[in-house]
């Protein structure tokens, strides 16, 4: 059996990681994070040229209907270089339902302009990761051509600078549908929520009595929780994709360092308590890319993944805490300056390991799978 991956998926990473690297280089990173700029449209712009945000669109939207690995391979390039764009909630959060669920017609309207660089896509489900008390929700009331919303979501992640964004709601029966709706309609509110160093990564969403017709239904009436499973399945693997690049290159630069900065005449990389702390680190890192692929290749070809994606999701939280804590303790000093590229490496992965359910979370779910049949599938876990 072979495990290795394919020629053009092996170009695709290696033209991934050629354009991250050219771009979000040290010196540019720090020039960036020092304008008022959110994301790096000119990178963006690039990626769109390069057809890497259409790795996974269908051919009729104008795409190179490629898949979940393909898409994978790239976010670990963004991850390895934590390159300012929002591919993650674009590609996966936006763009992926619509390919899974969306008719022709949609597929055309979004996913061609966003193949094209031209449009950006989000999710609104950071719901399903928080405590019941503190959720919001957006109801759907049908009227004789369409639907109309009214509700309230935080931490829509990109919500403050997408196009459209895929909003879960239910209607007066307590059946749940996605929507697709516009940031530009009447009664959308998008309020910027900076939660971090990392900047408006997240917005509070609020509808306003919007109108929306019936072709604005993502799937079929009352599917909204099918869809939002299997995106919390794909969005937890992309979020280990991205976990694997920052991590690994966090940890390669910490040995780098470690291998250059002297004391007492030699390099602190060969005291027996550094280098064993970068010895864990590398059995952190290799845990997290082992456990996020065979989650990937489970979730790709369509088998049963819940188990599988909840440890994990869990890895890339608790062990991507030790590589980056290990990171900035042997960075000394240097390490806590936010202005120095390793600063950005644990921002980064502590952003992912809050995001769509922490190791906790993960570990709860996980529960709840070992305590039902062997048979249940993802779509059976109570979010």
């Amino acid at each position: 059996m072979d495990f290795s991956f394919s020629e053009d998926q092996i170009a695709i990473r290696e033209l991934a990681y050629k354009i991250f690297t050219d771009r979000a280089t040290d010196e540019f990173q720090l020039d960036f994070s020092r304008n008022d700029e959110v994301y790096d449209d000119q990178l963006w712009k690039t990626l769109a040229d390069q057809g890497l945000l259409a790795i996974a669109i269908p051919e009729s939207a104008g795409g190179a209907d490629l898949g979940f690995i393909e898409t994978c391979l790239i976010l670990e390039e963004q991850g390895r270089r934590v390159a300012p764009i929002p591919l993650f909630s674009s590609l996966i959060l936006g763009a992926m339902p619509i390919i899974e669920f969306g008719t022709a017609e949609q597929q055309a309207q979004y996913l061609t302009p966003f193949a094209e660089g031209k449009i950006k896509l989000t999710a609104a489900i950071s719901e399903i990761a928080m405590p019941a008390a503190i959720r919001q929700g957006v109801t759907a009331t049908q009227s004789v051509d369409g639907w109309t919303l009214n509700g309230s979501l935080d931490c829509v992640q990109d919500g403050a600078t997408a196009d459209c964004i895929l909003v879960p709601a239910s209607d007066s029966e307590g059946n749940n549908s996605i929507f697709l709706v516009d940031t530009s309609s009447n009664g959308v509110t998008t309020d910027a929520q900076e939660i971090s160093l990392l900047g408006p990564w997240s917005a509070a969403l609020t509808l306003n009595n919007v109108s929306v017709d019936s072709n604005a239904m993502l799937g079929s009436q009352g599917q909204g929780d099918e869809i939002v499973n299997w995106l919390e399945l794909h969005a937890n693997v992309a979020q280990c994709a991205l976990q694997t690049g920052i991590t690994e290159e966090a940890m390669r630069r910490t040995a780098a360092y470690t291998g250059e900065r002297e004391q007492f005449g030699v390099p602190i990389g060969t005291f027996q308590a550094l280098a064993m702390r970068m010895a864990d680190s590398y059995i952190d890192v290799e845990a997290i890319r082992s456990t996020y692929w065979l989650a990937m290749w489970r979730v790709s070809e369509g088998l049963p993944a819940a188990a599988e994606v909840r440890v994990a999701k869990w890895w890339a939280c608790d062990a991507a805490h030790r590589v980056i804590h290990t990171a900035q303790h042997l960075h000394a000093g240097i390490g806590a300056d936010v202005e120095y590229p390793i600063h950005r490496f644990f921002m980064w992965a502590k952003q992912l390991s809050y995001s769509l359910g922490n190791g906790s979370h993960q570990l709860d779910q996980l529960g709840k799978l070992l305590a039902a049949d062997d048979s249940i599938g993802y779509g059976a876990i109570e979010i």
